[in-house]
């Protein structure tokens, strides 16, 4: 007999509520995990070596060896390249397992199950599945003298283990940082793309480009494909003498790719992109900014290359790129004024997010709201944005690197002059100001040509977006 209106209704409510007590549980047993992971070294405290990762996983049967993998680095573009690549792997029906850094709400971000971020509770059974083995090597590495593995050396090995389990057919992993000794480059990767490199994290890379492009090369595996964005011609010279030491096939950018065309659209851009497979036009794409045009050329190019060289239906391609998604990379996160976000974090990704202003946006008046990281290029990234910007407030993100917002201002001021610099403390504070000052010069009273911009950190995006009600 089938139940009542009223009694489907009773059961409906009381399964809601027995799923709410289960993610409660889990976002408990989450957050008790993720501090257990993070009392470990930070992800910017760098022990470079590879020995660590490869031992846990060698104990664990080497799971990384299970899928095929898109291995990517480069200063700016990674993760909205790894993002467009898997959904093009993805729209073939493959399985994909996606790994990118950092977050922004969530690290169960980091570690995407055919595009998804896996849940609370599964990262907790893939931490309860891995800890022993991290456990031991913790323990071999602490007898002679070095340090346990860090943080993002515990998620990359969690990575590994959930695609390795799900399974996945192919995975798309993003560096952490460089390269050569970067934990994921465990991985052969059959495809290395590299996107733009730029001077940026120098204490650990080196202080120009030639220095940093040889630590990226060291992606690149014997006679693999390697989707090379347009670079600086000192860094391409490294990186295609690392490709031709290794027998690795070049696609490059300018000479065997190209973004053939980029036309403004509602909501995003029509971009015709050419590879060495054919032609594709009048492609949508819902995100802002000519670099997200190359961006997608990347992963266009990268995706031919796992398949093995041939064109891919632009039915597909059509599909995956209007599916596509860029959390905090120029995304709009709130009207009247308009606030838009933006993870640049060096000169190099300034230049992009202000290129991208201008072609997207028609501001008459825009306002930056900039918190960055103590040891970034405070005084480059502000050049860069002072044309753009009639005021900017300078506040701190909830990092324990973020730079003092005093010692901020003295920079700004440099750049910007006194009168156009404002100090808060907090980040909240610092959006009130800022869309004040948006405001101010706004005759309509609708917010007509004003915006409030906010960047200069992944986790001031992040921190922003979560104040906005973004999650």
């Amino acid at each position: 007999m089938s139940p009542t209106k009223d009694e489907q209704e009773g059961r409906d409510r009381r399964r809601a509520a027995r799923q709410a007590a289960t993610d409660a549980g889990a976002l408990e047993d989450l957050e008790v995990v993720y501090a257990h992971i993070m009392d470990r070294a930070p992800e910017h405290d760098i022990d470079p070596t590879l020995d660590r990762v490869a031992r846990v996983l060698e104990l664990m049967g080497d799971p990384q060896r299970t899928f095929r993998t898109i291995h990517l680095t480069g200063t700016n573009g990674k993760t909205s390249t790894a993002r467009m690549t898997e959904r093009l792997v993805r729209e073939h029906g493959l399985r994909t397992g996606r790994f990118t850094s950092p977050h922004l709400a969530s690290v169960t971000e980091r570690i995407a199950i055919d595009g998804e971020p896996i849940s609370p509770a599964r990262f907790v059974e893939v931490w309860e599945d891995v800890a022993p083995y991290v456990g031991v090597v913790d323990g071999e590495s602490q007898q002679t003298g070095d340090p346990r593995l860090s943080f993002f050396e515990v998620l990359t090995v969690m990575a590994f283990a959930a695609f390795a389990d799900a399974p996945v057919d192919v995975a798309i992993v993003e560096v952490g940082m460089g390269g050569e000794w970067d934990s994921t480059n465990v991985v052969d990767g059959d495809v290395a793309v590299i996107t733009p490199i730029a001077l940026d994290h120098e204490r650990w890379l080196g202080h120009s480009v030639t220095q940093i492009a040889a630590t990226k090369s060291g992606i690149i595996k014997d006679r693999a494909t390697v989707v090379l964005a347009e670079q600086p011609e000192a860094a391409e010279v490294v990186l295609l003498e690392a490709a031709g030491a290794r027998s690795a096939r070049v696609l490059r950018e300018g000479l065997d790719l190209s973004v053939s065309a980029v036309n403004v659209a509602v909501g995003g851009q029509l971009v015709d992109l050419r590879t060495p497979a054919g032609l594709y036009t009048e492609i949508f794409l819902p995100l802002h900014g000519r670099f997200q045009a190359h961006n997608a050329l990347l992963a266009l190019a990268a995706v031919e290359a796992l398949l093995g060289g041939r064109a891919l239906g632009g039915e597909i391609v059509e599909a995956a790129f209007g599916d596509v998604s860029a959390p905090g990379r120029l995304e709009v996160v709130r009207s009247s004024p308009t606030v838009v976000v933006d993870a640049a974090h060096n000169p190099a990704g300034a230049e992009a997010l202000v290129a991208a202003l201008d072609e997207a946006f028609t501001f008459t008046r825009l306002v930056g709201v900039v918190g960055v990281m103590a040891d970034k290029d405070a005084e480059g990234l502000l050049a860069v944005l002072e044309p753009h910007l009639s005021d900017v407030v300078v506040t701190r993100n909830s990092s324990d690197r973020s730079a003092n917002p005093e010692d901020l201002a003295e920079v700004a001021v440099d750049v910007f002059g006194e009168d156009r610099v404002h100090v808060s403390q907090r980040l909240d504070e610092a959006l009130a100001v800022a869309a004040d000052l948006a405001e101010r010069e706004d005759v309509t009273g609708v917010g007509t040509g004003t915006g409030v911009l906010v960047t200069g950190s992944v986790i001031t995006v992040a921190d922003a977006r979560s104040l906005v009600g973004r999650t």
